[in-house]
């Protein structure tokens, strides 16, 4: 079953054309002394599972995010591929305000997150293949599904295939220096939520991949400063095309 994880600018699944709420559950994890609530979506017959990675209202800052409980409850759940929605703000040149990128590689600067299932009452240490972070499977099915969602619009959205996600700590934006040194260390995009989420995902046995919608530049990278009017307005104007996209996932035309 296909999960979507939502991030800043998508916290529910309500007023997406064809989707309805079936059903919320509230998933009891051992890494959380409170349910994880799952919300489950019906479209042309077949279920998603959504949770927001900000929790219901988009309260919760990237730092303090559960995010063993959220993955474990979309396994228990019966999630097998997850797509992932993150804000993030673009380092390349072609990483511009609008576009979406699907990455293939993340460099994790974040600190003090819990970042494994495997961490007590082991019978050995557990170390996983990590070298390719995203499912290739689920990542060529995302640009597909982008693909079809771009054939019928006179403009284009922007998709670049492959490209390295700096994640880093938040919840404030990032340095000019920052961005330099994640420049020089290959990132092409830069945001707060990619780690541990991807690796708890592949500890868990499920499919991951993430779409990143450019929500702004990088620190330094213009002489404007980053607001969050602005990042909201972005999301506003790619929204619709966000929508097909995931309608594309779960039922290709």
């Amino acid at each position: 079953m296909l999960a979507l994880i939502g991030g800043t600018g998508l916290n529910t699944l309500e007023g997406i054309e064809g989707f309805q709420l079936s059903r919320a559950e509230g998933i009891a994890t051992r890494y959380s002394e409170t349910t994880v609530e799952v919300s489950v979506y019906s479209y042309l017959g077949n279920e998603l599972l959504f949770i927001p990675r900000h929790g219901d209202g988009h309260v919760v800052p990237p730092h303090r995010i559960n995010y063993r409980a959220n993955i474990d409850a979309l396994r228990l759940a019966g999630a097998t591929r997850v797509v992932a929605m993150n804000a993030i703000g673009g380092i390349a040149p072609q990483l511009c305000p609008g576009s979406i990128a699907i990455p293939m590689q993340i460099i994790d600067y974040s600190y003090g997150r819990i970042s494994s299932f495997y961490e007590d009452d082991l019978d050995g240490v557990v170390h996983i293949d990590f070298g390719e972070p995203y499912s290739r499977e689920l990542r060529q099915a995302l640009l597909d599904a982008a693909a079809r969602a771009n054939a019928p619009r006179r403009e284009p959205v922007a998709v670049i295939d492959g490209g390295v996600y700096g994640c880093t700590q938040g919840p404030r934006l990032e340095t000019n220096a920052e961005i330099k040194r994640l420049q020089a260390d290959g990132c092409t995009m830069v945001g707060m939520t990619g780690m541990p989420e991807a690796a708890l995902a592949r500890e868990a046995g499920l499919d991951y991949a993430t779409i990143g919608l450019v929500v702004n530049w990088a620190a330094g990278l213009t002489q404007d400063t980053i607001t969050l009017d602005e990042i909201y307005e972005v999301i506003e104007t790619v929204s619709p095309f966000l929508h097909t996209l995931i309608r594309e996932v779960i039922e290709p035309s």
